[in-house]
């Protein structure tokens, strides 16, 4: 019985993660609207009746692709907690927004467009989860400047500014590849563009 529960959570989670990553490519493809519940099944190749057992909504698949992604920048920002230092907490908080930049591409646009049109879907997202976290931030950032270990800066534009170079990465990709000759970037072109951004934004608040 044991045997057969585990391979059931495999195989659940298993689907779950096959649905999300192919409804990351359809919404950010088609947007909430013009995606199809049927194009996600046959991209995830299941029947849609499958699908609709994980998710009986489009609404509801489309609210976990957004919070899987958030969830995943959440877990990057766990330097902030973590590090002694600014120095150290914004190097891993740049470099883990990157990875996560060209690991999750289609989840970074599907939060861009939904952003774009005026969060019809996730307003309350936003003005929640995002709203709770963003103060937080904040208060270590302004500790951080009480402390004198960087300039006094309005932290809420460091923020702003760390989201939309190294999300940049994510939602302008095809332009990125078009000027490096219509080739994405490879390993070592991505450790060079993390080091520069870290760089440019350390110096820019005298880290």
């Amino acid at each position: 019985m044991q045997v057969n529960t585990a391979k059931k959570t495999r195989i659940r989670q298993e689907n779950l993660s096959i649905i999300l990553g192919k409804a990351e490519q359809i919404f950010a493809e088609f947007g909430f609207k013009g995606a199809t519940m049927q194009a996600i099944a046959d991209a995830a190749d299941l029947p849609k009746a499958n699908l609709h057992y994980y998710f009986p909504t489009k609404l509801a698949l489309y609210r976990q692709v957004i919070e899987r992604i958030f969830t995943i920048w959440l877990e990057a920002a766990d330097s902030f907690d973590t590090s002694a230092t600014p120095q150290e907490a914004l190097t891993r908080y740049i470099r883990k927004k990157m990875e996560i930049s060209r690991a999750h591409p289609y989840g970074s646009k599907v939060w861009a467009n939904e952003v774009i049109q005026g969060a019809p879907i996730i307003q309350d997202y936003l003005q929640t989860t995002l709203n709770e976290w963003t103060d937080t931030r904040i208060a270590v950032i302004n500790r951080w400047i009480e402390q004198g270990l960087i300039d006094p800066i309005d932290p809420r534009h460091l923020l702003y500014m760390i989201w939309a170079t190294t999300q940049h990465y994510a939602d302008f990709s095809h332009q990125i590849a078009t000027l490096n000759d219509n080739r994405p970037l490879d390993d070592a072109q991505w450790q060079r563009a993390t080091r520069n951004v870290t760089d440019v934004i350390l110096k820019g608040i005298g880290a």
